[in-house]
């Protein structure tokens, strides 16, 4: 089975068939300044009537109004559940959303972290979640999966792919996240490399998730898209702290099943 094959939306554009998706770039919005582009993040400090009118576009990508565009509110954690109706301002506190309604698009926001889209297009089941370090160590992609079965959506015919994600090379990780991810499994060292800076690592994000996922058994990979690196087309948190600036956008990730 061929994988969900990677649309990276630098023009709102629209996607025929069963599923329709996109790993949305901070391109086509209107916020300005730091959250130059099309910034989602309805946590920031971005105008919130720019963010509304950005995830407006979004929807507007799937035929959709803001009305039925679900995002969660993330917390980092292992959490996911079912969504069937849109949520309006009650957005649940979860990391990992699956639905079978196809007048819903559900979305996941990022700015590093691991943006996951599911589809079971066989039995017309979706999902997103949002795999940082936290929520992927802490089983949120596994979660998320079992949502999916328990809307009769079969392992074997789920597909996964990883949107953009901050890259190894830009994920310098201090001495005691390393013994906590060593913790949970000693075989953890390969998704980590030595650093130029004493004690530090570089850790494989994307990798680990990717890898995760295969085992949890669904076909999954990567877009290969590094966040932090490429400043033009993504947000990123980590790229905003080393840059002292006070705040930064999200970028979004989303699905729909069609009528």
């Amino acid at each position: 089975m061929s994988p969900l094959k990677p649309v990276l939306c630098e023009i709102l554009s629209r996607h025929e068939g069963v599923i329709s998706h996109g790993f949305f770039t901070r391109k086509g919005g209107v916020s300005k300044g730091m959250y130059e582009g099309l910034n989602v993040g309805l946590s920031s400090d971005d105008d919130q009537e720019n963010v509304q009118e950005n995830r407006s576009r979004v929807a507007s990508h799937f035929g959709a109004t803001t009305a039925v565009l679900v995002t969660p509110n993330q917390i980092h954690s292992s959490r996911a559940t079912v969504v069937s109706a849109p949520v309006g301002e009650t957005r649940p506190p979860v990391d990992g959303i699956a639905t079978t309604n196809p007048r819903l698009v559900i979305g996941i926001l990022t700015a590093d972290c691991g943006p996951v889209l599911f589809c079971d297009p066989k039995n017309c089941v979706i999902a997103a979640c949002h795999a940082g370090w936290k929520g992927a160590t802490g089983g949120v992609m596994e979660s998320t999966i079992l949502e999916m079965e328990s809307l009769g959506a079969e392992r074997s015919e789920i597909q996964a792919t990883l949107g953009p994600t901050i890259s190894q090379n830009n994920y310098e990780v201090d001495p005691e996240f390393a013994e906590r991810l060593l913790e949970l499994d000693k075989d953890n060292r390969i998704y980590l490399v030595s650093s130029t800076k004493p004690g530090h690592q570089l850790f494989d994000l994307p990798g680990y998730i990717v890898n995760k996922l295969q085992r949890s058994g669904v076909n999954a990979h990567w877009t290969g898209h590094c966040t932090y690196a490429d400043e033009e087309r993504f947000f990123s948190y980590r790229r905003t702290t080393h840059d002292h600036e006070p705040d930064y956008g999200r970028q979004i990730s989303a699905i729909s099943l069609s009528d």
